[in-house]
């Protein structure tokens, strides 16, 4: 009897980010406004609602043991994934990015005119994770700060 296999709904639910001080982490993404879920967990683990998938923080080397994968050397460089905050208007760009500096994080690169017709630039967290901020054509941020993608 052969069995069929069922097929997974796809669904990205949590972006774990691995921080070298979770405190400090705790206090950048707070600055930020992104609303803290789950407060039991103290320092173990921190989850935000993001208006989406789930940020979650955790200590770099306990991640890198979860994950079976070695603590060191640590990538210096580009990790080859970024994270986004997308906008509503260019204005909200230039005022993302100046808050997130404000509150500790590093221009990466500053606000521009893309080749795709949007608008955008580049902050890094404590850990140098990169976060594209970002507004762009056929992709709209509702109310529910959610973004509608275009058909």
């Amino acid at each position: 009897m052969v069995r069929e296999l069922t097929v997974p709904v796809p669904r990205l639910t949590v972006i774990t980010l691995g921080v070298s001080d979770i405190r400090a982490s705790i206090a950048f993404y707070d600055s930020l406004g992104f609303s803290r879920r789950l407060k039991a967990t103290g320092e173990a683990v921190a989850f935000y609602d993001t208006g989406g998938p789930v940020l979650a923080l955790y200590p770099w080397d306990q991640l890198a043991a979860d994950a079976a994968l070695p603590d060191n050397p640590r990538p210096s460089t580009f990790r080859g994934m970024t994270l986004a905050w997308n906008c509503r208007t260019r204005a909200e760009v230039d005022a993302v990015l100046a808050f997130a500096v404000d509150k500790g994080a590093a221009l990466l690169k500053a606000a521009h005119e893309t080749d795709y017709g949007g608008y955008a630039g580049y902050f890094t967290d404590l850990d140098g994770h990169p976060w594209e901020v970002v507004v762009a054509p056929g992709i709209d941020v509702g109310d529910d700060r959610r973004v509608h993608l275009a058909e």
